[in-house]
């Protein structure tokens, strides 16, 4: 088995025992609808950015079928919007809420930078770290603006 394949099961099994531990069961449909949406998100930007040769995944999940690395844009981005949107500082300060926005895109950017020098598992062709940090914080921010949204409306309708 590839270095990359047991890197990509255990971010399945990692991924899965974070959700299973912070996700609280009240917030269940909650974590649902941001996971859902971003898959939304990510299968327009992933595709777009493999097609256009942007990117490369050398080492991924069902290669025969799909480009993009479905494990990211599937299941892990997916989850850590939820966790995202579920934890967001509502009430706190701006500084706060300033570096909470922040800090998401930039530990998933280190993360993919260290994994695209040192593995095969991403390989970036016309593109650089600065674009990943800039549309993961954009699809964060429409993912928690559709949340909050959706969330509303919800409540609105149940009135």
């Amino acid at each position: 088995m590839k270095f990359e394949t047991v890197i990509l099961i255990i971010i399945w099994i990692l991924m899965a025992v974070v959700l299973w531990r912070l996700v609280p069961r009240h917030k269940i449909i909650d974590a649902h609808i941001s996971f859902l949406f971003m898959q939304v998100i990510t299968w327009f930007f992933g595709t777009l950015v493999v097609e256009n040769r942007l990117i490369k995944y050398p080492v991924r999940f069902l290669d025969y079928a799909y480009k993009a690395s479905f494990s990211f844009e599937y299941y892990l981005y997916p989850s850590i919007s939820a966790l995202f949107n579920l934890y967001f500082p509502k009430k706190h300060s701006w500084m706060s809420k300033f570096f909470y926005i922040v800090s998401y895109p930039t530990v998933i950017t280190v993360i993919e930078v260290l994994l695209e020098k040192y593995t095969n598992l991403i390989t970036y062709i016309h593109w650089t770290w600065y674009w990943s940090w800039i549309t993961l914080l954009v699809t964060l921010l429409i993912s928690y603006r559709y949340y909050i949204w959706f969330l509303k409306k919800i409540k609105r309708d149940n009135i």
